[in-house]
């Protein structure tokens, strides 16, 4: 299973395990993220959502093989079943997060309600660099969090980001050592246990109200520019390259 989920002491754990691939994202994965999601929301003895990866990798992102079939892959939209499941999600998330946490991996972590990474950790948005664009209200989310010259360079040059660079651009809580991260957010996630589960979805849902149409309206106008950005020829030229183990070429492109 690529897709493991536990539920123990009040705490639904999904975790995104295939280090082979270093977590790299399938369409199956991403409706797989997204049952689990609803699933533990349905679960009245569920009080938190704890997502996490391995010691050495949260994600790569998604998985470039299942993009080589753009068209069918982008018209069943496993992502963005996940990403509705995520945003929707009244039950706080935590995210534990240990060395790189690539595409989705960093913009994800924006609709968490807390997030813990390692030392060790490193985020990037490199969507541009892959013929693409922004995603998950990223383009909305990274400006609003981190501000718009900060945004700039990590959405349009794709520079990565550190841990230290992560928690000033909100989108991180707090640094730890790689050993301490997973046990530490569980221990976060363990606390809401003990909380009222109505207040806590309230304030949730308070905290949120304001920008979550705006949020979702994000999503979409981003999904369908994507859409068309993974099927035209800068794409599959970075694709190509990646795959051939070359440089890309986009100087034919206007």
């Amino acid at each position: 299973m690529a897709i493991k989920t536990d539920i123990a002491d009040g705490v639904a754990r999904i975790e995104i395990a295939r280090p082979q691939k270093k977590n790299a994202i399938t369409g199956a994965m991403y409706l797989a993220l997204a049952e689990a999601l609803d699933a533990a929301g349905r679960e009245r003895s569920v009080r938190a959502i704890l997502l996490h990866g391995q010691d050495d990798i949260f994600t790569a992102g998604n998985d470039l093989d299942d993009f080589r079939n753009a068209a069918q892959v982008f018209a069943e939209r496993p992502s963005l079943r996940f990403m509705q499941a995520l945003i929707a999600t009244e039950k706080p998330v935590v995210a534990a997060v240990n060395g790189a946490a690539v595409g989705i991996g960093t913009t994800l972590l924006l609709h968490c309600d807390l997030v813990y990474c390692a030392d060790n950790a490193m985020f990037a948005m490199p969507f541009v660099s892959l013929g693409l664009c922004p995603e998950f209200a990223s383009s909305l989310l990274v400006p609003l969090n981190g501000g718009f010259r900060r945004a700039s360079e990590k959405l349009l040059l794709g520079e990565p980001i550190s841990p230290e660079e992560a928690v000033e651009m909100n989108i991180v809580n707090r640094i730890l050592p790689p050993a301490e991260v997973f046990d530490y957010a569980l221990r976060q996630a363990r606390r809401f246990v003990g909380l009222p589960p109505d207040a806590v979805r309230t304030t949730k849902r308070l905290l949120r109200r304001a920008w979550r149409p705006i949020v979702e309206q994000a999503i979409a106008d981003e999904s369908r520019a994507f859409g068309d950005l993974l099927q035209g020829p800068a794409a599959k030229e970075a694709f190509s390259a990646f795959f051939e183990r070359r440089k890309p070429d986009f100087s034919r492109f206007d």
